[in-house]
């Protein structure tokens, strides 16, 4: 048999929405460096806020599906998610046992929109039959309380449920997790072998959530298909899922999608803005002799935000540390190209990207009379604004670009010009997609004010 990695299988329901199941189980195995295999046991009809169908596959469905992964590829690893009835969660059961491959049992009871998910009787089947099964089981506090009877309002309560899914229930380790319990943490508790590991994060504030506990599950999976111990399967679990939450998909009227896919997105959005700046910077050099005038009076800016949800602060923007100067019609790079962009850029690109989420890169140059008719002359669609007094210093200029923007209809523009005021130059902030582009419109610009001035 082939292998050139590891292989996963998930046990679990599909959600029409993408959010949980056996969606958000495949992305996260992709973005654990594993291949997803999969054996659906429920097919539900359900979004961001509601279920409204749930279509039980027939028991000999599920165990088909399972022996065809095992019997051609092999399971390294297993996960079970929604099993909604006995009859199915006797059937994986007997049929996980006999396979005898690691195996984390999600005991999805409850979809976050409130509907049920595994029947009365199949929670009991669930504890008595499966759950000694288990690698790792890896409950919420209300289905920690349903498996063990023990209230679970607060970390002891999670400590003492913990331990009993262990000790009296069969399983080879749990983790109950913190997201229900009260805090400015978010403390899950693993429970393995006589002892306790206590696993924080920030509590994030965010209602893209949905799929949280089938990512988690998930991911501890992942690692335990590619031969990491149980420790430090779930510690790498928690990493992914905190970002999952922190990159949430804002996505429906209801709570949207966790994002298992940012544990590899998001590094890899990092390497493409800043090979981006590096070439948008080259772009400029290579033509200082058009570009050098446009200099104001401190630097140019230039840099390129990550793309949503990435972005939310200077340390998202990759730039030209300190901006590009001038030594007589030489262009200077003042700086490295690096994240951590000044405050006017950081606030002139998140201001543009938060309306035209395609627009997340800028150049800042100077501006006058002649600036503005250069712009004009070369095409560029171009609106200004009247500054505004603002106790965020630094940031009037993503103030002025939001005020600009109220004025333009579905189309945006190119350039956004700021007047000035007493004490503060003017400017024009030019816009791209790409800092590339909006390095190649500098450069377009400086041109036709060199024409101009022939």
């Amino acid at each position: 048999m082939r292998k050139i990695r590891p292989v996963a299988l998930t046990i679990a329901g599909s959600d029409s929405g993408g959010g949980a199941g056996i969606a958000a189980d495949l992305k996260t195995f992709a973005a654990a460096g594993v291949h997803g295999t999969l054996a659906v046991t429920s097919v539900t009809a359900q979004n961001t806020v509601a279920v409204t169908g749930i279509y039980d596959l027939p028991p000999e469905a599920v165990r088909r599906q399972i022996l065809a992964v095992h019997e051609d590829m092999g399971v390294d690893a297993a996960k079970t998610g929604m099993l909604s009835n006995a009859s199915i969660v006797r059937t994986v059961a007997e049929l996980v046992g006999r396979l005898g491959f690691p195996l984390v049992v999600d005991p999805v009871m409850v979809a976050k929109s409130g509907a049920s998910l595994l029947s009365d009787d199949a929670v009991e089947v669930l504890v008595r039959e499966l759950v000694p099964k288990a690698t790792v089981v890896t409950p919420n506090a209300p289905e920690a309380e349903r498996m063990t009877g023990i209230e679970v309002r607060d970390l002891g309560g999670a400590r003492r449920a913990a331990e009993y899914i262990v000790e009296q229930l069969g399983a080879g380790a749990a983790v109950v997790k913190g997201g229900h319990l009260p805090g400015d943490e978010s403390i899950d508790v693993l429970y393995r072998a006589g002892r306790y590991v206590e696993l924080r994060a920030p509590r994030l504030e965010s209602r893209a959530t949905h799929g949280t506990g089938c990512s988690f599950s998930a991911a501890i999976a992942a690692g335990l298909a590619r031969g990491f111990g149980v420790e430090d399967a779930v510690d790498a679990a928690k990493k992914m899922i905190t970002d999952a939450i922190r990159y949430g998909l804002e996505i429906g009227s209801g709570h949207g999608p966790v994002n298992p896919t940012s544990w590899v997105e998001a590094p890899a959005e990092r390497f493409r803005a800043l090979q981006d700046v590096r070439l948008a910077l080259r772009v400029l050099t290579e033509n200082e002799f058009f570009v050098s005038p446009l200099v104001p009076e401190g630097s140019i800016d230039l840099g390129v935000a990550l793309p949503a949800p990435y972005a939310s602060g200077p340390g998202d923007v990759a730039w030209v540390v300190g901006g590009l100067g001038r030594s007589g019609s030489r262009l200077i790079a003042r700086g490295d190209v690096d994240f951590g962009a000044s405050d006017r850029l950081t606030s002139a690109v998140l201001a543009m990207s938060e309306r035209f989420p395609d627009l997340r890169a800028a150049a800042i140059i100077g501006s006058d009379d002649s600036v503005a008719s250069a712009i004009s002359g070369v095409g560029f669609r171009a609106c200004s604004f009247v500054r505004r007094a603002s106790a965020l210093r630094g940031r009037e200029l993503g103030l002025g670009i939001s005020d600009a923007l109220r004025s333009v209809g579905t189309e945006p523009p190119d350039v956004v010009l700021d007047p000035g005021g007493p004490g503060m130059e003017p400017l024009a902030v030019v816009f791209g997609r790409s800092a590339v582009e909006a390095a190649s419109r500098v450069v377009a610009i400086g041109k036709a004010l060199a024409g101009a001035r022939v």
